[in-house]
């Protein structure tokens, strides 16, 4: 018995009369927000390279598909076998590069063969952009919408076209704020985020993950100056916008501090 023939064995064990209670009572509407945020924390132990934490929550993300799979088959739905037999025919469908006899060989032909492929597996809506996830989280979604178009060569010619329609969209909020116009304000504000993470694209950059570091950086040096204002006998809430805004301007002059 393999190792994940072991884990697979234990989770309904788990969910059995005499097993845990908590895992009997769960459902796969109760599991999603552990799953969500176990796939969450997976990809910040990638980002900060921390192989022991990483190998650590992939096995708490596969313990979650292993209950969702469990579950499934308590209900006669499907079992992990399905979903290992199912992933693998895809893989074999979808890289016909390798598996098969297709020419594409480049990563940009072989995404474009991939679109077309799930296209054709799809039923219901066939337009391009039908099966982007409506889950994703805001700039992701933004991010692989843009990209997914830009496969079939929508997409602006240079990093410099993008800049000028991130200056386009600024202008046309800042009117939509002399207007005061709250439901224009929305939509320009929505619009100019799109057009911020298409800059993000085009200069070659995940919008998510650059704005993932613009926050860390952020909260690290609100610590800083939280600690700054304790260092002078005072906590947040006792000093006034000046103050904060010279503690601000000179951790900001502090070079390479980011936590």
């Amino acid at each position: 018995m393999t190792v994940f023939d072991k884990l697979c064995e234990m989770v309904p064990k788990l969910r059995a009369p005499g097993g845990c209670p908590w895992d009997r009572e769960q459902t796969h509407e109760s599991l999603l927000p552990a799953l969500i945020e176990e796939a969450y924390e997976v990809a910040g132990a990638a980002r900060a390279n921390d192989a022991a934490n990483f190998r650590e929550e992939l096995g708490d993300l596969l313990l979650l598909i292993a209950m969702h799979a469990a579950i499934a088959r308590e209900t006669g739905a499907f079992n992990i076998d399905d979903v290992i037999r199912e992933v693998t025919e895809k893989l074999v469908r979808r890289h016909p590069h390798v598996f098969g006899e297709s020419d594409a060989r480049d990563s940009g032909a072989v995404l474009k063969q991939w679109e077309s492929i799930k296209r054709d597996e799809k039923k219901g809506d066939q337009h391009y952009l039908a099966s982007l996830p409506g889950a994703l989280p805001a700039l992701m979604r933004a991010q692989k919408a843009q990209s997914k178009a830009a496969r079939v060569n929508f997409d602006w010619a240079e990093v410099r076209d993008v800049v000028a329609k991130v200056e386009e969209e600024l202008a046309e909020l800042k009117n939509a704020i002399s207007d005061a116009d709250s439901k224009s304000i929305e939509d320009e504000i929505g619009d100019l985020l799109f057009a911020v993470v298409n800059l993000a694209r085009k200069s070659g950059l995940d919008a998510e993950s650059t704005l993932q570091l613009a926050t860390d950086k952020f909260v690290a040096r609100f610590n800083r100056l939280e600690d700054e204002l304790r260092s002078r006998g005072k906590r947040l809430g006792d000093a006034d916008l000046a103050e904060l805004d010279t503690i601000w301007t000179e951790i900001k002059k502090t070079p390479n501090v980011q936590r």
